[in-house]
């Protein structure tokens, strides 16, 4: 094996922990204030 186990462990921690995710999640009232907003148009 090229890597030790806990050097992989590590790695993958970093990786993990350093995650971007698509955007923040929007709270149930913001998005039925949007929807409405769409549907009065």
């Amino acid at each position: 094996m090229s890597h030790s186990k806990r050097r992989d462990e590590a790695a993958w921690k970093s990786r993990k922990q350093a995650q971007h995710p698509h955007g923040k999640v929007k709270a149930l009232e913001e998005f039925a204030s949007e929807y409405d907003a769409d549907q009065k148009k």
